[in-house]
């Protein structure tokens, strides 16, 4: 059997035994350098400590001023990402931009907001439970997509915040090993529509360059007036399609692995899911169907089923309800997205992220 590089881990091949390294960077480490952990003799838990001295917590975390950035990793490869887990506190979620650069390019290949990334998107607590992504009390942040890279990854978070500053507590698990150059790249990529544009799509994806393939999709949406808004198709353009897509969905609410409405009919409320592939959550009252000012959280994970491309692919969903005498309406809602896809490099330039204004969550 071929040596075993300690990739693509699951339950089928976790007694396989593997000369893959394992390193981990996080505030009492930084470097992820072996036998390193533990020495700070300052940081925020130094004054806890005093009377116990190095190696006693010293470094549990970060402060990030307003306007800064901090490197998470910046690491040597071959290697891997395999578990990430981040909890921020004191300035909203999407205020915390997550970026991550593959190989030495200046293009982050992942560029979100922090909350956004993890599926919580309104900046609330809400318990996610899936294979890649888990949301867990009261604001644990856990990745579990395998990350792969050649030679170097660099992770930032940037606090964007105008006063206040960000405490982050931290830590990033990889390992040291070769890398088939097969894989793709991890990328993520955010976008909001502060409202959709009448009659106009909300672009989830566009402008990619190279071969993949997309693996997931988190939507939240604001919705600004009454009745039902989840009649909007999800579309896939692949390798050049034009006019009208390869794939093309028959609803929001099937699309994120659900239907008619979300609702639990007995109740006439809507029913709140989490399930490793596929989730939809209400943020407030689930029992105010079809009103104005309700927020949601879905996500949708193309693991067993990826969407493959050769050369680029867009994807777009329509902000679509009903009006009340049976017809669609083309709706104005407040939708925020993150697109998540493997692809070889160079990644295409991103779009300009909102600015602090327009990311901001108006209550």
């Amino acid at each position: 059997m071929k040596t075993f590089n300690g990739l693509g881990m699951n339950l089928g091949n976790l007694s396989w035994l593997s000369n893959a390294v394992t390193r981990s960077v996080s505030p009492e480490n930084p470097t992820g350098d072996k036998g390193c952990g533990g020495m700070a003799t300052e940081g925020t838990g130094a004054a806890c400590a005093s009377a116990l001295g190095r190696g006693w917590k010293i470094s549990p975390s970060v402060i990030i001023p307003p306007g800064e950035s901090h490197t998470l990793a910046n690491l040597e490869g071959p290697g891997a990402i395999q578990q990430m887990w981040l909890t921020p506190a004191g300035i909203p979620w999407r205020f915390a931009i997550l970026r991550i650069y593959w190989d030495g390019q200046e293009q982050p290949s992942v560029e979100c907001p922090l909350g956004d990334f993890f599926g919580a998107g309104w900046g609330e607590y809400i318990p996610l439970s899936s294979l890649p992504v888990c949301v867990n009390p009261g604001s644990a942040f856990n990745c579990y997509w395998e990350m792969p890279f050649q030679k170097q990854c660099r992770m930032t978070i940037t606090n964007i915040d105008p006063k206040n500053p960000l405490v982050l507590y931290y830590q990033v698990n990889y390992v040291l090993t070769e890398v088939p150059k097969e894989c793709g790249y991890f990328h993520a990529q955010f976008r909001r529509s502060n409202p959709v544009k009448y009659k106009e799509l909300h672009t989830i994806l566009d402008g990619v360059s190279g071969q993949g393939h997309y693996v997931g999709t988190t939507m939240n949406i604001g919705v600004n007036n009454n009745g039902w808004w989840g009649e909007g198709e999800i579309k896939f353009y692949l390798d050049g399609d034009r006019e009208f897509p390869t794939i093309c969905g028959t609803g929001t609410e099937d699309y994120f692995c659900g239907s008619y409405c979300f609702e639990n009919k007995r109740a006439h409320r809507y029913e709140s899911y989490s399930t490793p592939y596929a989730g939809f959550h209400v943020v407030g009252s689930p029992d105010a169907l079809h009103r104005a000012g309700q927020r949601f959280c879905m996500y949708r994970w193309h693991i067993v089923d990826p969407v493959r491309f050769a050369q680029n692919i867009r994807v777009d969903i329509q902000d679509l309800g009903w009006r009340h005498y049976s017809k669609y309406l083309p709706r104005q809602d407040d939708i925020a997205t993150v697109a998540y896809w493997y692809q070889t490099l160079p990644t295409a330039p991103f779009p300009v992220l909102p600015d602090r204004d327009d990311l901001e969550i108006l209550l």
